[in-house]
């Protein structure tokens, strides 16, 4: 736990009344404080604010912060509220503190916090991580960027419960003093660049998740991923690490088929790679991520390898639908940048139409065109969304000539997909890219494929 932020008899704005907004509202009420609710939409676009019925609240909804911040001692911002925003510099300049969601409710979480970072795999490997202190008999919070508010749980924990947190680079740019007991970095590979501007400015927000981590937390980072394995060293604690390539000094890693955990106070077997039932080499990645973070958190091995063994994933990952005609459709929305869609390709066995395309982030799409040209399994191209013609033509230039467009109409992707699946193929939905072109958020994508698919 941080310094939590005294609140009693505050001024604090919040801005942007999604679910971390209405998360902090709750819990800055319970501390004693006067929040003003702000967003730059009307009462009318927004839902969920009937959960927040209090004298002491102000609402400042359909006009921007700016004219506020005179009148307030804090801000807490939600994670799509960039720190760069011109009126963030103009409450610096007044001296009043801007901090994110994440940090507020981390501050108030009277228990351990284990948080994992990266480009891909936080959210299943935040999840397994839950499913395994649960399964402990651990009161445990599973929040952060997966969809539940960290200061949703913090306001109504009870005193030693544990948080598992999924933590965002949007998250770390409002958070200065988060610390983790035990944090994990997954990997890094290019993603939101349209906002942090350049690779070193991402990396050093996952970097900072680390960086109030005293000698007595500890880190897990992915000792096959350069940037990973470089970037965490000399600062204090205890480093673990995970490897399917090499065995690692304290952590776990691959010895034949069988996945090995080494600790200070020995190694064992905890159980073969195959018996992992969530599929592909990424998820053997993450599967291991959470058993290090586990053992850290004295989980049992056995309870580990239960877990490991029965895990049957999240949904919007990798997440079959149906099966129509001998056709299995497949919901990957959360395939949100090129690297989680190169993964998804990946665990393919049979032919496969794949649907790409969305939300603008300013990456390259010429390895992701390389590698479906170089798969056997990638049959189709189906282009969708703002990024249609950007893929388009990384693809062209790869030499792949299967590509069919379906511009912004979702229903027409998956009618043409389901044309061109023949019996035995799958029909992927991995876009590679942001859903906010046509959609609210990629839950909202993955629900509507399902929606349209059961339909079929």
């Amino acid at each position: 736990m941080i310094t939590a932020y005294p609140l009693d008899k505050k001024r604090v704005l919040v801005v942007g009344m999604v679910r971390s907004g209405i998360a902090a509202a709750k819990l800055l009420l319970k501390q004693g404080a006067h929040p003003i609710l702000n967003d730059l939409k009307e009462r009318s676009s927004l839902s969920g604010l009937d959960a927040i019925d209090d004298a002491r609240v102000e609402w400042a909804l359909g006009q921007p912060p700016d004219a506020l911040l005179d009148r307030v001692d804090l801000v807490v911002i939600s994670p799509a509220v960039p720190i760069q925003s011109d009126w963030i510099e103009k409450a610096r300049a007044k001296n009043v503190k801007v901090i994110g969601e994440l940090e507020l409710g981390a501050s108030y979480a009277d228990g351990p916090i284990a948080a994992i970072t990266g480009t891909n795999g936080k959210t299943t490997t935040t999840t397994l991580l839950g499913d395994m202190l649960s399964n402990a008999g651990k009161c445990v919070h599973v929040v952060g960027n997966i969809g539940n508010p960290v200061s949703g749980a913090a306001a109504d924990a009870r005193q030693g419960d544990m948080f598992v947190i999924e933590v965002s680079s949007f998250q770390m740019e409002s958070a200065p003093t988060f610390r983790p007991h035990v944090g994990a970095l997954l990997n890094i590979t290019p993603d939101h660049l349209n906002r942090h501007g350049d690779m070193n400015t991402y990396i050093a927000l996952k970097k900072h998740m680390f960086e109030n981590q005293t000698g007595a937390d500890s880190r897990v980072v992915n000792a096959d991923d350069p940037l990973t394995a470089a970037l965490l060293g000399g600062l204090p604690g205890r480093n673990m690490s995970f490897s399917r390539k090499m065995e690692t000094p304290l952590g776990a890693f691959l010895r034949g088929s069988d996945i090995i955990l080494r600790q200070e106070s020995g190694e064992r077997a905890l159980c073969a790679a195959e018996e992992v039932r969530i599929p592909g080499a990424h998820n053997l990645e993450n599967a291991m991520a959470a058993a290090c973070m586990a053992a850290t958190l004295d989980v049992p091995p056995p309870v580990i390898r239960h877990t490991l063994r029965t895990f049957a994933g999240v949904v919007h990952r990798i997440e079959t639908v149906r099966v129509l005609d001998e056709v299995t459709y497949i919901n990957d929305s959360k395939g949100t940048n090129v690297d989680s869609t190169l993964r998804a390709i990946d665990t393919m066995r049979v032919p496969t139409v794949i649907i790409l395309g969305g939300y603008d982030k300013h990456v390259s799409f010429d390895e992701l065109a390389e590698a479906v040209k170089r798969s056997p399994m990638m049959a189709a191209v189906v282009l969708i969304g703002d990024t249609a013609e950007q893929i388009r033509a990384a693809l062209a230039k790869a030499g792949y000539e299967a590509v069919h467009d379906a511009g912004h109409d979702f229903v027409k992707a998956i009618e043409t997909s389901r044309s061109l699946a023949k019996p035995g193929w799958n029909v992927l939905l991995s876009p590679a890219c942001a859903s906010f072109d046509m959609f609210e958020d990629y839950e909202h994508r993955g629900r509507e494929f399902r929606r349209i698919v059961e339909s079929l």
